[in-house]
């Protein structure tokens, strides 16, 4: 288990909101509370640093409404990998783009908080646990829903990280593929690679 570097002192939970307050609708906020909450409980069950994920999954979706354009211009500026589904849908910048707000905006200098931070909506292979958390929490927290497949994965969470997150890849790659949207690549690899953990 890693320490957690002092990037926020007590009061900055409440600094962070007040943004949040100022920057995201607050049907937003509810889910950013219920991610935060689960990335502490999940973290606790799986014995690592509660404090990293409740901070992670409090920050996961700072750029959440950030404009495409400002996402692509954010993006471009820091030299961040992008991909052509990036460009055609640029609201898949806004974990990276989130980190890049918690780095600046807050001072977040931790690499894990702000990986967990970046990682949250594609995944990334061979993330971290903490990483695998706060993914797991954004696309299972309670307020997205109890059907049979999202409830199973939800309780696998609390069980085995990488079989979770394998399962919710499967879960969003066949949503996509139902919807006929774009499947970014990341996608795909952060599946084979939470597969190809359980066999190893």
């Amino acid at each position: 288990m890693t320490s957690v570097q002092p990037d926020l002192a007590p009061w900055a939970r409440d600094t962070v909101l007040q943004w949040l307050k100022e920057n995201v609708p607050e049907i937003r906020i509810q889910h950013i509370l219920r991610v935060e909450a689960m990335a502490r409980d999940l973290a606790q069950r799986h014995q690592l640093d509660q404090e990293q994920a409740a901070r992670a999954g409090l920050m996961h979706d700072l750029a959440k409404y950030f404009p495409p354009a400002q996402l692509l211009a954010l993006a471009q500026k820091h030299q961040l990998p992008t991909d052509p589904v990036d460009e055609a849908n640029p609201h898949l910048l806004h974990a990276q783009v989130s980190a890049l707000v918690a780095q600046e905006t807050f001072g977040i200098t931790d690499t894990e908080i702000l990986a967990a931070i970046s990682n949250h909506t594609l995944g990334q292979p061979q993330m971290s646990d903490l990483s695998c958390v706060v993914f797991l929490a954004d696309s299972l927290e309670p307020g997205r829903g109890d059907r049979p497949k999202v409830q199973a994965a939800r309780e696998m969470s609390y069980q085995d990280l990488h079989h979770a997150v394998a399962l919710v890849c499967d879960l969003t790659l066949k949503h996509l593929v139902k919807t006929q949207r774009l499947i970014h690549p990341r996608m795909v690899l952060t599946r084979n690679w939470a597969w190809l953990e359980l066999q190893s």
